[in-house]
C-alpha cells in the first residue's frame, strides 16, 4: 500500500513538471489564431516532435504512466485519478519558487487543499475492488474512446466558450478512460498486452486525450480547459470503480474518503490556470487572475522572444538638412509607394 501511494505522488510529480514543457510546445507550435474553430490541426503534433521540450515531456509523462500504473495495483481508482490531479498543484509550486509566479492566497490554501485531500484519500482508501473486468468490459472502452474522437472533432469546429469546453471536457473523459483501461490490464508481458483489448484502449485513449487537450489549449481559456479535464478524468472513474470494479475504501472511513477527494478535486480546479503554465508564467510579477475570459488572446510564452518593431519610413529631409514633419500620407502617395 506505501508503494502504492508513493508511486501516485511521483506520478504527480512527472505529470506536473511535464504539463509545463508541453504547454509551451503547444503554444509554440500552434499556428491559429485564439477559439477560430477551424477543427483540428493535423500538424501541431508534428511540428511539436520537432522540439526538445515536446519529446523530453513525453519521457516523462511515460516515467509517471509506469508510476501510476504501480499505484493502480493497490489503489482504488477515485485515489489515483485524484493523485493525478494533483499535478496542478505541483505545477503552480515550481512556478511560484522556480519562475517566480505569485500565487494569492486563494491558490495557496488550494495547493494546502489538494495535499490535505490526498493525505485524506491515502489514509482512508481501501485496496483495489477484486472484480474482474470481462472482454465486452473492455471493449466498451474501445467503443467509449471512438464515441470521444468523434465527438471531439465536432467539437473543434464550435466557436468559443462551447469548442474549448467540449474539447476539456472530452480529453478529460478520455484521460479517464485510459486511468480504467490502465486498471482492468491482465498483466504487462508483451504475450499478454498484444492479446488484451483493454492495452489498446490505454493506447487509443492516450493518443486522443492528448490532441483535443492540445487542440483545447491552441486559443481557448486555460481555465476552462483545464477544469473540464480535471473533472472529467476524476469523477466518472471514481463512479465506474466504485460501481463495477468493486472499489472500496476501508472499514469506517467512507466519510473521510469522500471529503478527502471532494476537497483534493475542488482544489485541483482552483488551479486550473496552471493547466498552461506558459500562460501563468507571462507576467510572473504579478498576480494572474486565476480566470481567463473564453476566447481571448494567449498571452506570449516566456520562451518566445517578442517581434520587432516594424521599420518606420525614413523621414524626408527638408533643404536644411532636418527632417521634415512627419504627417500622414495621403492616398496618392500610399499608391506610388505600394507600387
Amino acid at each position: 500500500m506505501v508503494t502504492s501511494l508513493v508511486a501516485g505522488v511521483v506520478a504527480a510529480l512527472l505529470y506536473g513538471i511535464a504539463t509545463v514543457m508541453q504547454a509551451v510546445a503547444v503554444r509554440e507550435a500552434s499556428t491559429r489564431e485564439a477559439g477560430d474553430g477551424s477543427g483540428v490541426d493535423p500538424g501541431l503534433l508534428v511540428r511539436m516532435l520537432a522540439q526538445w521540450r515536446f519529446v523530453a515531456s513525453i519521457c516523462l509523462d511515460a516515467l509517471g504512466f509506469v508510476a501510476q500504473l504501480v499505484a493502480l495495483q493497490r489503489l482504488p481508482l477515485f485515489a489515483v485519478q485524484a493523485m493525478v490531479a494533483a499535478n496542478l498543484a505541483v505545477t503552480a509550486v515550481l512556478a511560484s519558487f522556480l519562475i517566480g509566479v505569485v500565487l494569492s492566497w486563494r491558490e495557496w490554501l488550494a495547493v494546502i487543499g489538494v495535499v490535505a485531500g490526498v493525505g485524506l484519500l491515502g489514509s482512508s482508501a481501501g485496496a483495489e475492488g477484486a472484480t474482474q473486468a470481462g472482454a465486452m468490459f473492455k471493449l466498451a472502452l474501445i467503443v467509449a474512446i471512438a464515441g470521444l474522437a468523434l465527438l471531439g472533432l465536432v467539437a473543434a469546429r464550435l466557436r468559443d466558450p462551447a469548442r474549448t469546453l467540449l474539447l476539456g471536457t472530452v480529453a478529460g473523459l478520455g484521460y479517464g478512460v485510459l486511468g480504467i483501461a490502465a486498471r482492468v490490464l491482465n498483466g504487462f508481458a508483451p504475450l499478454t498486452l498484444l492479446r488484451d483489448p483493454a492495452a489498446y484502449a490505454v493506447v487509443a485513449a492516450g493518443i486522443v486525450s492528448f490532441v483535443f487537450y492540445a487542440t483545447a489549449l491552441e486559443g481557448g481559456s486555460v481555465t476552462v480547459a483545464t477544469a473540464a479535464i480535471v473533472l472529467a478524468e476524476t469523477l466518472p472513474p471514481a463512479v465506474i470503480g466504485v460501481i463495477f470494479l468493486g472499489d472500496k475504501t476501508r472499514p469506517g472511513l467512507q466519510p473521510a474518503a469522500a471529503v478527502g477527494f471532494l476537497l483534493a478535486v475542488a482544489s485541483a480546479v482552483i488551479l486550473a490556470r496552471f493547466g498552461e503554465a506558459d500562460r501563468a508564467v507571462a507576467q510572473p510579477d504579478q498576480a494572474v487572475p486565476s480566470a481567463q475570459p473564453a476566447g481571448s488572446a494567449p498571452a506570449m510564452p516566456m520562451s518566445a522572444s517578442p517581434k520587432p518593431p516594424a521599420p518606420r519610413a525614413t523621414a524626408e529631409r527638408d533643404t536644411d538638412g532636418l527632417p521634415a514633419p512627419c504627417s500622414p500620407p495621403d492616398e496618392k502617395s500610399a499608391l506610388r509607394g505600394a507600387e
